[in-house]
């Protein structure tokens, strides 16, 4: 797969492999400023491992990984942190909110990790729970609202840090299919509006619908759909 010039994230002949199990075997990857791609493949195909060595969470065994012209490789773990931080957004299946926390602050918190005042941070964080249409439940704790409103706050708090990167790893999976359809629509439009690029790894066809382009990861390996169109 040869990447078209100008990718803000690209990756060459990634391989990871834990123990005797290899999960990446060659993958290469592109995505462009504000592109949408979907990263399809059954489970266990490796598409999970490619998010997170394109997220600088796990390192890759061999291969390169490029975002805006620096090596991840490159940077040390402190480095890596501040751009999960600041440049990065993330959108797992089960939100993963922190319990203890209202929804308002959850969605605040990658601002306050920054160092931005409180009361800024929740004024950037309730715009953009307004976007995704859940600032009626600011003051209430993940565990008091529902799935779909749930992961409507995660959607928020993966773009309150205006990133340029947003990893959704399977967003709807833990959603009925309203739901995950809301929760589409709202990602992809906030995403689209802040010119965000978003890497969307999923198995489902439908959820793939809402990308640009579909790449699909089969046993470690990748292709991007465009070529056999």
């Amino acid at each position: 797969m040869t990447a078209p010039a100008g990718s803000l994230l690209e990756a060459r002949g990634l391989r990871k492999a834990y123990g005797p199990t290899v999960a990446l075997d060659g993958a290469d990857f592109s995505i462009h400023p504000g592109e949408i791609v979907a990263v399809m493949g059954p489970s266990g195909s490796g598409k999970s491992t490619l998010l997170h060595c394109l997220a600088g969470i796990v390192p890759p065994d061999e291969g390169s990984i490029t975002y805006d012209g620096r090596e991840l490789a490159a940077l040390d773990d402190a480095g890596r942190s501040a751009l999960r931080r600041s440049e990065f957004g993330f959108v797992f299946q089960f939100g993963q909110l922190v319990p203890e926390l209202t929804c308002v602050e959850n969605v605040a918190l990658p601002l306050r990790l920054n160092g931005t005042a409180r009361r800024e941070a929740e004024r950037a964080a309730l715009s953009w729970m307004e976007r995704l249409e859940v600032d009626d439940v600011r003051g209430k704790r993940p565990g008091e609202v529902s799935g779909g409103q749930g992961q409507r706050v995660a959607v928020a708090r993966s773009l309150v840090t205006d990133p340029r990167v947003v990893f959704a790893d399977e967003p709807t999976g833990a959603l009925d299919s309203l739901n995950g359809e809301r929760v589409m629509e709202l990602l992809t439009d906030a995403a689209r509006s802040a010119d965000a690029a978003v890497v969307l790894v999923t198995h489902e066809a439908r959820v793939a619908a809402y990308s640009d382009r579909e790449i699909v990861v089969r046993d470690g390996r990748s292709r991007d759909m465009e070529q056999f169109v």
